[in-house]
Order: C-alpha cells, then sequence, then structure tokens
C-alpha cells in the first residue's frame, strides 16, 4: 500500500544505466545502508522484484539489482483503479530498460466485492498475479519473488492489528519470508524505513513515483501512517526497530503454540474426540480447535469459539447436541467427535 504510484513532479528524469552501473564513484551513506540490508538475503536467483515505480519498490530493485546484475526480473503489477497508471507502467518500464532488467506488466481487475475492503481486494489480487506471472514467464526459472515493504509498514501492520484486537498471529506482523503456490515471497527491507529508503534514492539521483490514494486518511491505513506513526516515532525514534523485536517475539510465541496445537491434534485426532477435548486446558482446547478449523479453511470469530469452548464443556452426556455456526461453516457433535459441515 505504502508503494503504490502516482507521478512525483518534484523529480526529473529515470537516470540512465551508465548513471548508476560501475560505481566509478563509492556509493553514499544511505545506498550502502540499503544494499547492507541485503547482506543475510539470499533468495533463489533468478529472482523477482514486486516494482510498482514507488520509492520503496525502487530501492528495492536498485539495490537487488546491484547485488545480482543479470539475475533480477521485475514485475509491475496494474491495478486500473487510477487513471495516470498507464504513466506508472511507463515510469516503471523507463527505469528497468535503463538498467537492461527484464520487465512484465501484468494487468489485474481489483475491483472489491460488497462487504470486502478496497485495500484487501487489491491486495489479494495483487499476490495472486505475481503468483501466476513466476508461475508462466521466464521460462519458470524465477521462483522467488522481493516485496518492498519496510518497517513503517510493520509498524502500521501492528497497530492496526492491535487496534482489531488481533491475536498472537496478527501481531507477529508482517513474515520477511513464505511460501505459497509454488513460490518464495521475502521482505528483505523490515529492517529499514521509509526515510531511508528515499534517502537512497535522492542520493542516487533516481526518481520515484507517488500514490495520491496513500494520502486518503479514509482507508484505516492511510490514517494511522499520517497521524499515528509520526508522533510513535517522535516520541521514540528507534520504535521501528524495538517493535520489530517485539513482532519477532510473537511470532517465536506462535510457533511454539502451533507446535503444542499440532501436538495436541495428534491426540485428540481428526476429527477432534469431545472427550479427549475436555481433558485438555481451555487455552489448549482453543489452541487445538484453532488449528483443526484452519485445516478445514475454516476460519472462527472470538465469540463463536468461545460458544463452541461453553458447548464442548457441557457435553456431558449422550443425548447432549452441539451444533454451532463457526466461521461459514457448521460445527455439530456427531457420535463422540465434533464435525465440520459444509
Amino acid at each position: 500500500m505504502a508503494d503504490s504510484p502516482t507521478p512525483n513532479s518534484t523529480h526529473g528524469k529515470v537516470p540512465l544505466v551508465s548513471d548508476l552501473s560501475n560505481h566509478a564513484k563509492p556509493l553514499g551513506m544511505h545506498a550502502q545502508r540499503v544494499l547492507n540490508a541485503l547482506s543475510g538475503f539470499e533468495p533463489e536467483l533468478p529472482l523477482a522484484v514486486a516494482y510498482s515505480g514507488g520509492a520503496d519498490s525502487m530501492a528495492l530493485l536498485w539495490a537487488c539489482h546491484t547485488k545480482w546484475p543479470s539475475q533480477v526480473r521485475a514485475v509491475h503489477v496494474h491495478h486500473g483503479l487510477q487513471s495516470a497508471a498507464d504513466g506508472f507502467v511507463i515510469h516503471a518500464k523507463a527505469f528497468c530498460d535503463s538498467l537492461l532488467i527484464p520487465f512484465i506488466c501484468i494487468k489485474v481487475n481489483a475491483q472489491h466485492a460488497p462487504g470486502q475492503s478496497p485495500e484487501d481486494a487489491a491486495r489479494i489480487a495483487r499476490y495472486q498475479a505475481l503468483s501466476d506471472v513466476l508461475s508462466t514467464e521466464w521460462g519458470r526459472e524465477v521462483k522467488s519473488i522481493a516485496l518492498g515493504q519496510h518497517a513503517d509498514d510493520q509498524i502500521e501492520t501492528l497497530v492496526l492489528a492491535l487496534s482489531r484486537g488481533a491475536g498472537l498471529p496478527g501481531l507477529s506482523g508482517m513474515r520477511s519470508q513464505w511460501q505459497s503456490e509454488g513460490v518464495c515471497f521475502h521482505r528483505p527491507l523490515l529492517s529499514l524505513s521509509s526515510k531511508d529508503l528515499r534517502a537512497c534514492l535522492s542520493e542516487l539521483g533516481l526518481t520515484w513515483v507517488e500514490d495520491p490514494s496513500n494520502l486518503d486518511e479514509s482507508f484505516t491505513r492511510n490514517k494511522i501512517r499520517a497521524r499515528v506513526v509520526p508522533s510513535l516515532l517522535d516520541c521514540f525514534p528507534e520504535f521501528g526497530a524495538t517493535l520489530a523485536r517485539s513482532a519477532q517475539h510473537i511470532a517465536q510465541a506462535q510457533l511454539i503454540l502451533d507446535e503444542v496445537a499440532q501436538s495436541d491434534l495428534e491426540f485428540v485426532g481428526k476429527p477432534p474426540q469431545i472427550k479427549k477435548l475436555q481433558n485438555l486446558s481451555i487455552a489448549r482446547q482453543s489452541n487445538v480447535l484453532r488449528r483443526w478449523l484452519k485445516l478445514e479453511a475454516c476460519t472462527p470469530s472470538a465469540a463463536q469459539l468461545q460458544e463452541l469452548l461453553n458447548q464442548i464443556d457441557a457435553c456431558r452426556t449422550r443425548g447432549h447436541h452441539i451444533r454451532i455456526k463457526v466461521g461459514t461453516r457448521m460445527v455439530e457433535r456427531q457420535g463422540d467427535c465434533l464435525g465440520l459441515l459444509q
């Protein structure tokens, strides 16, 4: 979201490849810092970069190209949501052409369905498009893709999760790496701020584009970016780094809970046996039920899960019925076990 584009008229032309290659002059402090952020980043090559033309993805594309010349590809997702979107493609392609970086633009339908947020619709369409490109283009040899989210995006994500009463999965923030549909996604810039990335580009004389929708505070994330994050960083300048550490601790705690849930699921069975569930503490019942339901592609609300726990606790006789809506499906008692209906 923070990296979607709209032209920024305060910048000049995209520098040619001759301006950026060979590094006749030593890199400045900010550019070197961005390169240093990739020191522990060793993806499978060749590597794709999701490149919108915005500052974040441009800094990432420059750094990856500098570290792995001729091994980087660029993917631009055209959401079709703004009249200037075609201009973003032209800008992005010009930069890639100047560095001889293979470039692909893919158009998606990012219109949101009734009840769906525009941000979620665009995000889902974008990630699906990235997976589709890697499964069809460049001889299917590209298996990894890098994304430009940074430390400020992580702050926004965690503040948003806190505002929604999220559990540990939400509070662990954005993952630095994960796999989906055979593609390995990476976020190597989570240790850097937006200010770091823009300083790098300014130092290099590179241009980028800005997204005017990022200024629209009707979107909750934009409101957090405009009002909450600056205040936090003003009070706690190292807040991004400390919050990232907290997110890592939370993610580790979630991994432990996942291991316990898997062990408990092996104990209670699939489908879960009611008496075996009752032998667990309420916390472990909740944990293992979430695990079971997740494996069945079913996500309960907090209220639904609590009601299910209450019914399991009350189920002490053969004639006791359990039937409750969970997510978009129904959980009911089937003999000695819980069953999940479509």
